[in-house]
């Protein structure tokens, strides 16, 4: 049941990214662009979704566990450090380069499956090597 809920859970998540148009890079990249031709529309798609992020976050306060998990996945950690500001670094340049970022490009796979997926492939590429390097840190 669980897995049902999720991935009902992720496609609507996708409609949501598609009918905002945040699978669009060019619309993105426009957003992005507060020096030049600055289109503000997706701040509007970003402030409505705080609605239901504050909704859930009240659920969730209230709730001990999830209806459908033992416990709630929510980061534990709130320091700061040089990896958490790497990978924000790495987040923020590569969406402010080609206007994609994970969610939206999984969702552009059912859209533009070409250059969608050659962002998926170099996303699971990176997070691959992140393992790796991290397997061996340990």
């Amino acid at each position: 049941m669980s897995r049902l809920v999720s991935i009902l859970a992720g496609l609507l998540f996708g409609v949501g990214l598609t009918l905002s148009d945040m699978v669009n890079p060019q619309r993105v990249l426009a957003f992005l662009d507060v020096a030049g031709a600055w289109d503000p529309s997706l701040a509007i798609v970003m402030a409505s979704a705080l609605l239901p992020a504050a909704l859930a976050w009240q659920v969730r306060r209230r709730r001990e566990r999830p209806w459908l998990a033992d416990r709630f996945h929510v980061p534990v950690s709130r320091k700061v450090d040089r990896s958490l500001l790497a990978g924000a670094a790495l987040f923020g340049g590569g969406w402010g380069l080609i206007g994609l970022c994970p969610g939206p490009a999984l969702a552009d796979l059912a859209i533009q499956p070409r250059p969608a997926a050659m962002f998926v492939a170099a996303l699971l590429g990176g997070m691959g090597l992140h393992r790796v390097i991290h397997s061996r840190a340990r």
